[in-house]
Parts: C-alpha cells; structure tokens; sequence
C-alpha cells in the first residue's frame, strides 16, 4: 500500500534544494541488503547505469585535476553525457548524466567494486558528499517533486538486492542526516515508529 504523508515542515538539503517536504511510507517496509560491498551476487548492478548529476558537482570533478583523472582512467571529456538538463529539484537547477562505458558507469571501479568518485574521496580524506552524486549516496531512496521516495528499481522490482536486510530509510538515515539535517530524521524516526 502506497501512502504519503506530508512533513511538520519542509526540509531543504544543505545546498537549498531539493526540498523534502513528504513522504513514501515504502521507505519504512521496503528493504534491500544494506552492505553494497560485502554483497557476492549484483555484480555491482546498480552501477551500470549511468546516475543523474548536478552541474556544479560535475564542475567540482572536473576541477579535482590530474590525481583524480588519472584514478578514473577514462578521460574527462568522456564522463559526461549533455547538454544539462534543467531540473529545479537539483541544487544548481539542473543536471548532467553520468556516461556508461563497458556497461557500467564510467565511475565503476572496473577493477573492483563501487564507485571510484567514493573510493577516491576516503583515500584522499576528502568528504565525499560533496563529490559523489546525491542520487547515488540517497540510493535505494530518492526525489521527486519534494517527496523522499523509493527509487525506481525498487518500485519495478529490478533491484537485486532488495527484499532483505534493512529497511531503505533505516539503510540511509545516516545520508539524509548529512543531506537534510537531524531534525528531518527525527520526524521520520518518529513517523517509523508510529507506523509500526
């Protein structure tokens, strides 16, 4: 069953948008194996698409400079796929998609699992939220006209890991913290228990 619930308040991201202000009770049922990396059996599948990505996060990977090029091993010019779309749920107003390569993102780790964008911010101490896609750190959760909802994949049933292990909020309450502050995970901590 399908519900959404309207916030106390709306609850914008630390870069003004998107904006949170409802919900879909599914992110409380719904579950998916929570530990990407230790999974043995995706493939890293939801990896081989490419990801929705802000225009100014693109410009940050574009202005980390050779280290980071060099860590991805495809050139620069080949990351993304344009022109940029205009979409005021992201913080700049619009968004890039991430080009695939060999059937993955070209951010895939090719030579082993996830994402080098997140791979490269915790070799280098650097907080990856402010590199990796939002779309990608919300994943299985996301976005649409200010209401935090499950992803599609989850929703058409081609995600390979869902069905077990941690509800997609309780997977991803520590990212919505980063993203939308504590106050937000509070009224849905709340909103967890009272649906119980």
């Amino acid at each position: 069953m399908t519900e959404t619930i309207v916030l106390a308040r709306d609850y914008p991201s630390v870069w003004s948008r998107p904006v949170i202000s409802a919900i879909d009770t599914r992110i409380f049922r719904l579950r998916y194996f929570q530990r990407c990396l230790a999974c043995g059996f995706c493939q890293d599948q939801c990896c081989r698409h490419g990801v929705d990505i802000d225009t100014e996060n693109a410009e940050r990977l574009l202005a980390l400079g050779d280290d980071f090029r060099s860590y991805v091993g495809v050139p620069a010019s080949e990351w993304f796929s344009g022109p940029a779309v205009a979409d005021e749920e992201f913080p700049s107003g619009a968004h890039l998609r991430t080009r695939t390569r060999e059937g993955y993102c070209v951010f895939h780790d090719s030579g082993g699992r996830g994402c080098k964008i997140h791979a490269w911010s915790l070799r280098n101490g650097v907080d990856y939220h402010a590199l990796k896609p939002m779309v990608s750190a919300l994943f299985p959760l996301t976005f649409e006209s200010a209401v935090l909802m499950p992803s599609n994949e989850v929703l058409e049933g081609s995600l390979v890991c869902a069905d077990e292990g941690s509800t997609l909020y309780d997977g991803v309450r520590d990212e919505l913290i980063w993203f939308f502050g504590c106050e937000l995970v509070r009224e849905l901590d709340t909103l967890q228990t009272d649906l119980r």
